[in-house]
């Protein structure tokens, strides 16, 4: 599904933990993985300066992801820079070629969350590659057997929340152009939840949303994926959540415009609600309008 992730570390997200899995992360269908960190400058009598030995602490932390042995063809890279973590990880992004991002993101209150989501608005604004969101939480508590099959098995079972609309017409062409490149993902669950907050007039029947799932279906079948499809009935977020826990699958794949952007937290949104709330890893697809 990708090929080249940049893997985005502040050590205290735990994503640095994936330097031990880095053979596990290309059984996903990785063939290049740049683990990156940030130094900020430090602001020496008001002069920002690198701080050379925060550089060298934060090479030593990742040397170990250059002692993977990984089969011929795939790499791994260990990329610490110093000066504005937004606008470096862009740059790295770029230089590197990088297909996805791999974030953290924390579990905290909303206020909270407007200040440390806004790293992602910016890259998520400027990039029209995908950001796969992990939680800390879950990447820290995991054991090396838990989180070695976790990394395995990133693409392997997408959810895909589907409501006939341009987003997620959208998100579904990336699905089917992503297995029609790659070995992943192998399996996709279509789940439609109808809203009982929209008025009864507005709602698609169930033999009309179905009619629509069957099609997109068998256009995602002509990939060899395997497809299931749902309809749900309720608040859209927690249906979702309530499909990822039955359905065993690795990940939320999401759209949104970019009228709107990702984690943009002052405005209520299915996306943003939705990246609050799962412990699922969840694959955020910017749209280019």
């Amino acid at each position: 599904m990708f090929k080249r992730a940049l893997v985005c570390t502040d050590f205290e997200d735990s994503l640095q933990r994936l330097i031990m899995f880095i053979p596990d992360l290309v059984l996903s269908g990785l063939d290049k993985v740049v683990f990156f960190h940030n130094v900020s400058l430090t602001n020496e009598r008001e002069i920002p300066k690198v701080d050379d030995e925060a550089l060298v602490q934060a090479r030593e932390r990742l040397a170990a992801a250059s002692e993977a042995v990984l089969p011929e063809g795939k790499s791994v890279i260990v990329d610490v820079r110093s000066g504005r973590v937004g606008d470096n990880i862009l740059k790295a992004a770029r230089y590197h070629s990088a297909d996805v991002i791999f974030l953290g993101t924390p579990t905290r209150s909303l206020l909270t969350e407007k200040i440390l989501g806004s790293t992602a608005t910016g890259i998520a604004n400027q990039l029209e590659i995908p950001l796969l969101i992990l939680r800390p939480q879950l990447v820290a508590t995991y054991r090396d057997q838990e989180l070695a099959l976790r990394c395995q098995t990133l693409f392997t079972h997408l959810l895909v929340p589907y409501d006939g609309s341009n987003s997620a017409k959208y998100l579904v062409s990336q699905i089917k152009a992503a297995a029609q490149s790659a070995d992943y993902p192998r399996q996709c669950t279509l789940c439609w939840v109808i809203d009982d907050c929209i008025r009864v007039e507005l709602q698609e029947s169930k033999d009309t949303v179905q009619a629509q799932l069957e099609s997109i279906k068998a256009d995602l079948e002509t990939t060899g994926m395997e497809v299931f499809t749902e309809i749900r009935q309720g608040n859209p977020q927690g249906e979702i959540l309530k499909s990822a826990e039955v359905n065993d699958i690795s990940a939320i794949a999401i759209c949104s415009g970019k009228s709107k952007g990702i984690l943009k937290w002052s405005v209520p949104s299915f996306t943003s609600a939705l990246l609050r709330s799962s412990w699922y890893p969840v694959i955020h697809f910017p749209r280019a309008t």
